[in-house]
């Protein structure tokens, strides 16, 4: 479940959405799941260009590394990599940009996060969202990505002890940070060039969705990102630090939890701070949504049902492993935000 990163998605608050979670949660980041839009609208198409939500679009040409490498580690290591022939990806956001630099083949293992389909066939090493370093060690890695959600710790020094190269990266918490994102993936896989071109290609994409947004007309709709899992009872309203307000305000939205002036990455859902935070529309993850018993239930929840956003039945689900991933996909994500928020608009 990132960054949520469990992705949001969790992995993007995921850390801190995990702990208060508790274990059965996992990961915040590691995200499951498959796209839905639970409006009871048609689902929103890709973004032109884009590949559909199940699919990786990668590069054409398959790059050549140019190693070894030395490269920065976001826990403050220089970590040399000298063979990227057996790449261990610890999310979906992560394994999301090693495919899309056309490096998929030279995955051996996916985490529960990467559901795309050209991962479908790889071999799971965590455990309920948990890293196992005996599963990522029998598969003989030569480089291992990781980001500052990966956990346990123990698991994550004890793959570095063994001697494989183990990058981490800082979670990708808004659109700022895709570009800077690829840039360090393509760098740790000595790939920096095939790095530019998917950087250029997914800026053009998210300004092709964002040059088709319909012209600011008054107030912008306010969004509250609910984060889900009713089989352990974990209702959350996300702050400033979810992951999902850059998204929300590019795609023509306010984001309600910031704009209730809440503090950190989410607070518990309560009536009173739906009151408080009067959103238009709600933002869900798909497996969220599903796990309260779809729109009807989600309603049931205390206080939603009185909300704008409830009484109009206004439910924008996306798709656990894409919605905060801040990656190649996200001009779909925004895609699918931006046409379920601005539905009714000619």
């Amino acid at each position: 479940m990132s960054r949520p990163r469990s992705p949001r998605s969790p992995r993007t608050p995921r850390s801190r959405l995990r702990a208060r979670a508790g274990t059965a949660l996992g990961v915040l980041a590691l995200l499951l799941g498959a796209s839905a839009c639970a409006t009871g609208e048609p689902a929103a198409a890709p973004a032109a260009g884009a590949a559909s939500p199940d699919r990786i679009d990668p590069l054409p040409d398959t790059p050549t590394p140019r190693l070894p490498v030395t490269v920065p580690s976001a826990d403050g290591r220089q970590v040399t990599v000298d063979s990227v022939e057996r790449i261990i990806p610890l999310n979906g956001s992560l394994s999301e940009l090693v495919f899309s630099l056309g490096l998929g083949r030279n995955a051996v293992a996916r985490d529960v996060s990467t559901t795309f389909e050209q991962a479908a066939q790889l071999p799971v090493i965590t455990q309920a969202h948990e890293v196992s370093a005996e599963g990522v060690l029998s598969l003989r890695p030569t480089v291992v990505l990781a980001d500052r959600s990966t956990g346990p710790a123990e698991a994550v020094e004890q793959v570095r002890a063994a001697g494989v190269p183990l990058i981490v990266l800082d979670d990708a918490k808004k659109l700022d940070d895709v570009g800077a994102r690829i840039d360090r993936v393509a760098a740790a896989l000595g790939v920096p060039e095939a790095g530019e071109e998917l950087k250029s290609r997914t800026a053009r994409h998210i300004s092709e969705v964002l040059a088709k947004l319909p012209p600011a007309a008054g107030a912008r709709p306010k969004v509250a990102f609910l984060y889900l899992r009713g089989s352990a009872s974990v209702f959350l309203l996300g702050g400033p630090d979810s992951g999902a307000p850059s998204l929300i305000e590019a795609a023509g939205g306010e984001d309600a939890g910031t704009a209730a002036k809440l503090s950190g990455d989410f607070t518990p859902l309560t009536s009173e701070a739906l009151v408080k935070a009067a959103p238009d529309a709600i933002l869900v993850m798909s497996k969220g949504l599903e796990s309260v018993g779809g729109v009807d239930g989600l309603l049931a929840l205390p206080g939603v049902a009185q909300t704008p956003a409830g009484l109009d039945r206004r439910i924008i689900a996306v798709d656990d492993g894409r919605l905060l991933s801040y990656g190649p996909r996200t001009p779909q994500v925004l895609h699918e935000i931006a046409t379920q928020l601005h539905r009714d608009a000619k």
